[in-house]
């Protein structure tokens, strides 16, 4: 299919316009007009180029593209580099990042639940980016932790006395643990994210209120990947998902 064509389907579908972001959503680096063979990962790091220079791709798609707020915007070194891959083999470079967090069916909250069985049935936090649920049936803190540890393939960091019982939870995807106070003031049992920072275990401790820190990375690999495969039952491009390993 045609570049723009798909640039356009995405930006409608993912509503990319509508969240302020830390980067521009959409087609970030051009290549070639037509798109048969596409290779979705999580991050635009030089190994996912690499591996999409390896299959023939003509389109990149990530989650975490280029072009950070607050970034320098030389391209030198290692950015030369990445940005000197694409230009030279004249591929794509798509990125979505709050919009694929955020979208209701292959946004990575919304595969996170579906992936872990919560029920979702509400949203919170700035733009609405955290969700509030409830497991299909109450069970313990490490019960859900062995869970999580199971679909994600990497054991979480779990706070809190692990015999609780959890039954409500909130979770937000990537590093959201400024999140959590507010899910602390909406009478959840649990809160999950992909990072935890050093004040976040004292609030845990003290408010009684468990926290996962599942892994940036693990907790944000299953919306690029549901969205490549929706794109390629949709419009029969050959989608590959390429995960590049990242312990944090």
């Amino acid at each position: 299919m045609k570049r723009e064509e798909l640039i356009g389907y995405l930006d409608n579908l993912l509503e990319a316009g509508r969240l302020r972001d830390y980067c521009p959503n959409g087609l970030q680096v051009e290549g070639r007009t037509d798109v048969q063979r596409l290779v979705a990962g999580v991050t635009a790091c030089q190994a996912l180029l690499d591996a999409a220079v390896e299959r023939g791709a003509d389109a990149i798609l990530v989650h975490h593209g280029w072009f950070w707020r607050g970034e320098d915007g030389r391209v030198t070194g290692l950015r030369k580099a990445r940005l000197q891959t694409l230009l030279k083999q004249d591929i794509n470079l798509i990125a979505y990042h709050l919009p694929l967090d955020n979208h209701p069916e292959f946004g990575n909250n919304a595969q996170l639940a579906g992936k872990l069985g919560w029920l979702a049935d509400g949203r919170f936090g700035e733009q609405d980016l955290g969700w509030l649920g409830r497991l299909e049936s109450p069970t313990t803190l490490s019960d859900v932790a062995g869970k999580v540890a199971g679909e994600l393939q990497r054991v979480p960091l779990t706070i809190g006395d692990r015999e609780r019982v959890v039954s409500r939870v909130a979770w937000c995807s990537g590093a959201a643990q400024g999140l959590f106070e507010q899910a602390i003031t909406l009478g959840v049992d649990l809160y999950l994210s992909g990072e935890i920072s050093e004040q976040t275990v004292h609030l845990a401790r003290e408010s009684g209120v468990a926290y996962i820190a599942a892994g940036h990375h693990a907790s944000e690999r299953y919306g690029v990947q549901a969205l490549a495969e929706h794109l390629a039952l949709r419009f029969g491009i050959d989608c590959q998902f390429v995960d590049i390993d990242n312990p944090i």
